[in-house]
């Protein structure tokens, strides 16, 4: 059974998203939301873990907290690497991140300090896997981006013993977005 799901994926910019009206969000989103949907039915998932990075690990702590109109039960944890994660960010970047963190049922810092290097992203996804039963991770193998490495991760993990490992792939999101425009249209 799936309790505890990690979700991350690209930043932003990696998608080539610049503004929150971008139109690729409402897609990805879905596809979240119809991924964690099924989870929640076949496997009973009860928590939804991101670590409140821009872009995929937000947008799906966002699709959490809609769906949990539908499922109450459902739960968001936020664990972040380091203090102030999101001093450099933009504004909209900020406001998107309180706000997950407003609403999460749990949240914590690993590392009591502020960022001192990439390790602190490694020890986090280390702990993350660790603490989780399965990765849902928003990844094209085309385009690797950043979470290739939290990929390598989980993939190790998923060979050692049981974990769970899902990817939202560009074909999941051309659906996503195929039935969004079906649903537009009247179909």
């Amino acid at each position: 059974m799936l309790k505890r799901l990690l979700v991350s994926g690209y930043k932003p910019h990696e998608l080539g998203i610049f503004n929150d009206k971008h139109p690729g969000i409402a897609v990805i989103r879905r596809a979240i939301t119809s991924r964690l949907r099924g989870l929640l039915e076949e496997e009973g998932l009860e928590w939804v873990i991101v670590s409140g990075q821009p872009g995929v690990e937000t947008w799906a702590a966002e699709a959490a907290f809609e769906l949990r109109q539908e499922y109450p039960d459902l739960k968001v944890a936020v664990i972040t690497p380091f203090l102030e994660q999101e001093k450099n960010w933009n504004d909209s970047k900020k406001m998107a991140y309180e706000s997950i963190l407003e609403q999460a049922d749990f949240t914590t810092v690993l590392m009591n300090r502020p960022y001192e290097g990439p390790w602190q992203f490694s020890e986090r996804d280390k702990f993350l896997l660790r603490n989780s039963d399965g990765l849902m991770l928003v990844y094209d193998e085309e385009n690797e981006g950043s979470p290739r490495w939290l990929r390598r991760l989980a993939l190790s993990s998923a060979e050692h013993g049981p974990y769970e490992f899902f990817t939202i792939s560009a074909e999941d999101l051309n659906f996503a977005a195929e039935e969004m425009r079906m649903e537009e249209e009247g179909w």
